[in-house]
């Protein structure tokens, strides 16, 4: 049965992995993801991005976001939004239809992955995308995204 379709807020900078379908699936780590709503999450990809040929060639994809006390799976299917809304990247969005929650008792989720900016440029670049995926999730939920701690998922039954 799948559980209610609530994302969690996370971090700005956390590193989550897009899977798509195909064939086989692929994955990769996206490090510009924002919270857009409870059932909506926003990506961006370089427009040369396999996966972006991919989710256009079949939208099912899944989200994976790990960090602190946060441990979640969204599945849904993916869509284009924006066009170069950055020069180069196309923002994705991400209409959810599960969220598997793989918190559990017996552990806590303390971080998510570690990682840097090793090129100024690269970093200035990430920081400008996030902050445009931020603005765009604000103007499509017409409010601002549920403030953080809100929105946990319902735990499995």
């Amino acid at each position: 049965m799948p559980l209610d379709p609530v994302l969690p807020e996370w971090p700005a900078g956390t590193v989550t992995i897009l899977a798509t379908a195909g064939a086989a699936p692929h994955a990769i780590p996206v490090s510009a993801a924002v919270h857009a709503g409870p059932r909506h999450a926003l990506i961006a990809l370089a427009g040369g991005r396999r996966s972006l040929q991919r989710l256009r060639a079949d939208p099912r994809v899944s989200l994976t976001i790990i960090a602190p006390d946060v441990a979640v799976t969204a599945h849904g299917q993916a869509r284009v939004v924006a066009i170069e809304f950055v020069e180069g990247v196309v923002a994705i969005e991400i209409e959810v239809d599960d969220v598997q929650d793989h918190d559990r008792p017996t552990f806590a989720i303390e971080s998510g992955v570690r990682w840097r900016w090793t090129d100024a440029e690269a970093e200035r670049r990430d920081a400008e995308v996030r902050a445009a995926l931020a603005r765009l999730a604000v103007s499509r939920a017409g409010a601002e995204p549920t403030p953080p701690g809100r929105g946990r998922p319902a735990p499995r039954a």
